[in-house]
């Protein structure tokens, strides 16, 4: 079976920077048609202007918590591409939270980042890769791949916001697998370990010994890049993984072998 994924169309949500761009720009060149969306417009134009002139490449710019926004990224990408047929909901934010503070809204915010957008995405595309499938009940229709974490099954205090909205993420994956099975979709998430996205660099920066930490709780003792993610995606996004759907695949450097429950789970 063929890891091959050209000629397909993809969206890369948070592709500005990080893991979502690693993504996007590897399935480029693997002959893929992307739209890179954010809601960094400025970082986009820096990291694909240029790039954007190949018939490949596209970026869109909005707040996708804004179902406009969403329905505007599909027209975007259609108008562009005339299909889409792979879905990688990559956008997230990681934030601290007091589980005690009761004035602490973070749960809400990052359900709203992390869970709503990609839940809304996910239901308009799915019906567009219905759609643009026809009749045709033996090709598969689409992949859809979340971004998620292995904070959905640890916990941290700190970050019980942050793991609250990526259990219900790797939930939503499940039940949209079931849901869009009978449709020829696979719905998957990749749940991430410490890997050098944004937020990550930024945190590292003002925490140094926040590195150590994360490293002496890491079978593997490093913090992976963002290109080591690309080739899982372009797996779960080909023929080649198409009995695969509803699964939670942990890419982690083996952190979740271990148990410590005050380990970063980042």
């Amino acid at each position: 079976m063929s890891f091959s994924i050209a000629g397909k169309t993809a969206i890369v949500t948070g592709g500005a920077n990080g893991i979502g761009l690693a993504i996007g720009r590897h399935f480029a060149d693997a002959g893929v048609n992307v739209m890179f969306a954010d809601i960094d417009e400025k970082r986009l134009i820096e990291e694909l202007g240029d790039q954007a002139e190949d018939s490949n490449i596209s970026y869109f710019a909005g707040d996708l918590r804004e179902k406009l926004t969403i329905a505007n990224l599909l027209s975007a990408t259609l108008d562009a591409f005339d299909q889409v047929d792979i879905l990688i909901n990559g956008a997230r934010q990681v934030i601290p939270s007091d589980p005690l503070d009761t004035d602490d809204d973070s749960v809400r915010t990052l359900l709203n980042q992390n869970l709503m957008p990609a839940l809304r995405l996910s239901q308009v595309v799915a019906k567009r890769m219905i759609k643009q499938s026809g009749d045709d009940n033996d090709s598969p229709a689409g992949s859809i791949i979340n971004l998620s974490s292995i904070a959905a099954r640890r916990t941290h205090p700190d970050l019980m916001a942050y793991s609250v909205s990526t259990a219900a993420l790797d939930q939503m994956t499940r039940s949209l697998a079931v849901a869009l099975a009978p449709s020829r979709i696979r719905v998957n998430s990749i749940a991430l370990g410490s890997v050098m996205s944004a937020s990550l660099q930024s945190t590292l920066k003002e925490n140094r010994d926040f590195r150590d930490d994360i490293e002496k709780h890491t079978p593997l003792a490093r913090i992976a890049s963002p290109t080591e993610l690309t080739e899982t995606a372009q797996f779960l996004a080909s023929d080649a993984s198409g009995f695969i759907t509803g699964q939670i695949l942990t890419i982690d450097g083996g952190r979740t072998l271990l148990d410590p429950v005050a380990a970063p789970a980042h």
